[in-house]
């Protein structure tokens, strides 16, 4: 499969997504909770990153990775839903992208412990994000499966992106490491 397939298809599979993710749909919260993951630019750059640098480890890593980051986040969404505020939530998102696209523009290979504790200690923030931003009137269970598909999808389209593309396309990933980390750099700026 050619990228520019592939570029086509995430943009087919993504943008429902993007037109739902407007309030006033009349969901329960599933569809607020799918397009909170994918209309923020940070959370959108941080779940791309995770599976991009998933897919650049070897062995266990590369599942642990994204499910680390789920499993955490889903546990901070938990969190956010019962009002819990961590203090410099905004920072600790925007360090994350910071972060993740450091890992991938570098292609490090941490041992696996350390990569996950990374990993979760990133999730957790987005997690209470997602929490705190509960919709009024949604339910939270419905609200929750919506941001864990999304972050689920999201990490398999970064996955996928690396283990597609030919070894000759490295640069290109490293590049989009660069640009996450780049954005990251901005965020915790502004």
């Amino acid at each position: 499969m050619t990228l520019k397939k592939v570029l086509a298809t995430v943009a087919l599979l993504l943008s429902p997504a993007m037109a739902f993710a407007h309030p006033g749909h009349g969901d329960n919260g599933l569809l607020a909770g799918i397009g909170h993951p994918i209309g923020g630019l940070d959370h959108l750059l941080a779940m791309l990153a995770v599976g991009l640098w998933a897919a650049q480890q070897q062995g266990a890593a590369r599942w642990a990775l994204p499910c680390a980051f789920v499993g955490t986040m889903l546990i901070g969404g938990l969190l956010g839903f019962a009002g819990l505020q961590l203090p410099g939530l905004e920072s600790g998102i925007a360090a994350s992208v910071l972060a993740l696209g450091l890992a991938v523009a570098l292609a490090v290979r941490p041992p696996v412990a350390l990569a996950v504790v990374a990993t979760a200690s990133f999730a957790l923030s987005h997690g209470v994000a997602h929490g705190l931003e509960l919709p009024e009137m949604s339910s939270p269970w419905a609200y929750a499966v919506g941001f864990v598909v999304a972050t689920s999808v999201l990490h398999a389209v970064g996955y996928a992106l690396v283990r597609v593309l030919p070894q000759a396309a490295a640069p290109l990933v490293r590049l989009a490491g660069v640009a996450s980390a780049a954005t990251g750099a901005w965020l915790l700026a502004g």
